[in-house]
């Protein structure tokens, strides 16, 4: 099993813009979050507080496509092993397995090799 932590993550604050006028310009409210190993960004910028930007950009890292994937991914290596899950995709790549297919105007052609 794995956890997550703060060293995980890359916190970043900026200003963030928009309504609000002069109180905008002063205050660091918009937070932008990043997981380091799977790259997935998470951003909020909407509220004035800087501490309900920072969850909203954290759920927003987590939900996203890229982290789901990572974490699918990880957890399968943690499950099966590495080298296991590396052979299995080896495997269904095969190019036995493997189906072409191509449009020539009017039909669609499996291509054989």
């Amino acid at each position: 099993m794995f956890s997550l932590t703060k060293k995980d993550f890359r916190v970043d604050t900026f200003r963030a813009g928009g309504k609000g006028g002069q109180k905008q310009n002063k205050t660091s409210s918009g937070v932008r979050i990043t997981h380091i190993e799977s790259g997935a960004i998470g951003e909020s910028r909407e509220e004035r507080s800087q501490h309900v930007n920072k969850e909203r950009a954290l759920r927003r890292c987590i939900e996203s496509a890229t982290f789901q994937s990572w974490h699918k991914r990880k957890t399968a290596e943690l499950l099966v092993g590495k080298s296991e899950l590396e052979r299995r995709v080896e495997s269904e790549m095969a190019s036995s397995k493997i189906k072409s297919e191509y449009y020539d105007g009017k039909n669609w052609v499996e291509e054989v090799e």
